[in-house]
């Protein structure tokens, strides 16, 4: 009873009454396991099954700056907008330990819970030391229902420890970085400028870690210098060769796309050696599914 009482005077923000009936959804000490799913330079996601509810997700991707979303990805999705409190509670095996707020939030109606950065950070932190972080909101469907969702902490730590380990690890650009990307040449050849060097790289390495890459275009271009049908050749041998370099890495052939343009699409004139040198170039263009 005192546990009961504990947690409905902790949710004076939502219209609860003493008669309130508390679903409570978590998962037992044999139950609880967290999952590192997606460990790579690219998407880091620590899971965790929530029984008869839904699932608990953790991630992070690729960046500029260090990211994390938290998402309470429910079987039933919110019938309305709802309001929420999520919680910082101790386990039933620690009574006497105060919950405190983490943050107050808003359901949209058929979408997954989301947290804000900040908070999701301290849930981890929670979680860590043995807490056990806890939505509770009113039933859309029955008013006179409470739900708890729980996440529990028992098995955490191990699989936290992974995950912080992926998160160093990401890749300090992000697919945006690298989803458009023009490469330029030196007069006469096949040799890319040295930033063009650099950042080919950077898509190299993208592409090796992101599985879900579906298509790579790889057009290439040149300028004005030059007969026409070596032009062709010579744009065609620089777009090959980009393909060739992605293939080596293990991306399949059949989804890369190259072709050459010759002397068609220039995007500058060709009075000066920098105009020449913004037509010499490789262009890649890579598409993902939508989210």
């Amino acid at each position: 009873m005192w546990y009961r009482m504990l947690l409905l005077s902790s949710l004076s923000v939502l219209p609860l009454t003493t008669s309130a009936e508390l679903r409570h959804y978590v998962a037992s000490l044999d139950q609880s396991q967290w999952k590192l799913l997606q460990n790579s330079p690219v998407a880091c996601t620590l899971e965790h099954d929530i029984p008869s509810y839904g699932r608990a997700v953790f991630s992070s991707r690729a960046g500029k700056e260090l990211n994390l979303q938290f998402t309470l990805d429910m079987w039933q999705k919110p019938d309305a907008v709802t309001d929420a409190r999520l919680l910082s509670k101790a386990p039933m095996w620690r009574p006497g330990v105060m919950s405190r707020t983490i943050t107050d939030l808003h359901y949209q109606k058929y979408f997954n819970g989301e947290v804000p950065k900040r908070a999701a950070w301290t849930m981890l932190n929670e979680l860590e030391r043995g807490m056990e972080p806890t939505f509770y909101y009113t039933d859309w469907n029955d008013k006179d229902s409470t739900v708890a969702v729980g996440l529990s902490s028992v098995n955490f730590r191990g699989e936290y420890a992974d995950f912080k380990q992926c998160l160093a690890n990401l890749l300090p650009y992000s697919f945006d970085d690298i989803a458009f990307t023009v490469l330029t040449y030196e007069s006469g050849g096949a040799e890319l400028t040295r930033s063009s060097k650099a950042q080919l790289a950077r898509v190299q390495r993208y592409l090796k870690y992101d599985q879900e890459v579906e298509l790579v275009l790889i057009d290439g271009y040149t300028d004005s210098f030059g007969g026409r049908s070596i032009n062709q050749k010579v744009s065609e041998k620089r777009a090959d060769a980009v393909k060739q370099l992605f293939v080596s890495e293990g991306i399949a052939a059949n989804r890369i796309k190259a072709e050459g343009h010759g002397e068609r699409r220039h995007v500058a004139l060709n009075t000066s050696d920098s105009e020449r040198e913004r037509n010499r170039r490789v262009v890649i263009r890579i598409t993902k599914p939508e989210e």
